[in-house]
């Protein structure tokens, strides 16, 4: 959107109409001790092509810049955006469109949020999905929450293969409660180890990621029969790629009560990390455990369709000891932006893209291991896995940053025990011909 300053003129009248005499006056309220006395030390103005060239130039200097190769993922990743995607979105109708506190005039809001919905549901196989949540952490954190208000128990068990920053979330909102998270270790192969669940007494759920924060593929059907061994924990599948289940069985198919993670991928551009989509979903029965909002469809005493607010649990609409959460808002835009991305590609694109992410990243990794840098971990992965370089590689990553390609994410801070490895991506912005320039740089 561009930006039209105000002219003296408009000021004049706005003042007018507040009945101030000039700015000072708007800021009379504020103690003199506590206001600017000095101006600010502001360059000078530029017309609109120099700003623009002081603005590319900025941007050149970050490894986000286009010239860049950015073979990083761990849990925001590059995918191209459909120009429809783009160009629908800053329709005014969508782009100024906010939450819905009058749900009955906001038509157009509620059937985009139900398409929302609707093609949630089919991508993780479940049942219903609410209107989204802040991001992935916080979806996983109020999954964990809702299995403790369905089982009534107190520990939940959370994968150490799950994002670090999701654990941290989690963490987070578990520190004033009285509610145990314990975690569970990572097998040699890269995948969860389950063999110490029946250890760990009474669960409300377990949780799991799939691909997990390595890029491993989990084995979901058998976590199943390990979890629901006790019918009365909850399984939880998180995620932080979606478009994994463009290949993948989806979470629902392979017996999870609860699916959430990460909707970035789909049409949303990274923005150094932010905003996110929380997609969520669960199944039937948990519905009315479910925190956030649900859009429903219906006919109206004409027999005209219409959508409403079916079920909103949130403190904002009712008494704050009944609420589910405390989730004041669904990304509204971010939900609108995928629900157009997932439109535009239709499950035929999804799948062909899911596929060409997938196998760039083994023709990486299978060059790597070539190479000399194998993988640490046997299990299958998507579009993200680990590799082990030899001491030193800190330099050489910092030589690939200067040449403007990013080399992974070092594993170490988050996982001392891997502090030989990189997490590594390919999505389909990267080609061959990036590929290939990695690996002969990498192997000098």
């Amino acid at each position: 959107m561009r930006y039209l300053p105000h002219t003296q003129e408009d000021i004049q009248q706005m003042l007018q109409v507040m009945g101030a005499a000039d700015l000072d006056a708007l800021f009379s309220s504020i103690p003199d001790d506590c206001r600017r006395k000095d101006e600010m030390a502001l360059p000078d103005p530029l017309t609109e092509w120099e700003l623009n060239g002081h603005m590319d130039g900025l941007a050149s200097l970050m490894g986000a810049s286009p010239a860049c190769k950015v073979f990083m993922g761990a849990g925001s990743y590059s995918h191209y955006i459909p120009e429809i995607t783009r160009q629908l979105l800053l329709r005014s109708e969508f782009f100024t469109a906010y939450t819905p506190y009058q749900p009955e005039i906001s038509q157009g809001t509620l059937q985009t949020i139900y398409e929302y919905q609707t093609l949630v549901t089919r991508l993780l196989g479940m049942d219903v999905a609410n209107a989204s949540m802040y991001d992935g952490a916080s979806g996983l954190a109020e999954a964990l929450l809702m299995t403790i208000r369905v089982s009534r128990r107190k520990r939940v068990a959370v994968s150490h293969a799950v994002h670090p920053l999701y654990r941290r979330v989690v963490e987070t909102y578990f520190a004033p409660t009285e509610f145990e998270v314990v975690e569970l270790p990572v097998a040699a192969d890269g995948r969860t180890d389950l063999s110490g669940l029946k250890d760990l007494g009474e669960l409300a759920g377990v949780a799991l990621q799939s691909p997990n924060f390595f890029g491993c593929i989990e084995d979901l059907e058998a976590a199943k029969k390990s979890i629901h061994a006790d019918k009365k924990t909850l399984f939880v599948v998180a995620f932080s790629e979606p478009l994994a289940y463009g290949l993948l069985k989806s979470p629902g198919a392979c017996g999870a009560d609860i699916a959430c993670g990460e909707g970035q991928s789909f049409g949303i551009p990274q923005s150094f990390g932010g905003p996110g989509l929380g997609m969520f979903a669960a199944r039937q029965q948990l519905v009315r455990a479910m925190p956030g909002r649900l859009i429903g469809k219906t006919v109206d005493r004409d027999g005209k369709t219409g959508f409403v607010l079916t079920l909103a649990t949130r403190e904002q609409h009712i008494r704050r000891e009944k609420a589910t959460s405390n989730i004041c808002s669904n990304q509204g835009l971010c939900a609108t932006a995928a629900t157009m991305y997932m439109a535009a590609m239709g499950g035929t694109g999804i799948r062909e893209l899911s596929r060409l992410n997938r196998d760039r990243a083994e023709y990486l990794k299978s060059s790597l291991a070539a190479a000399g840098y194998p993988s640490p971990f046997s299990a299958p992965t998507f579009n993200e896995f680990v590799v082990r370089f030899p001491n030193g590689f800190a330099d050489t990553w910092q030589a690939l940053l200067e040449k403007k390609i990013v080399a992974g994410l070092h594993l170490g801070p988050y996982y001392p025990e891997l502090s030989d490895c990189w997490l590594m991506c390919v999505t389909e912005t990267l080609s061959k011909n990036d590929i290939d320039a990695l690996v002969k740089e990498v192997v000098k």
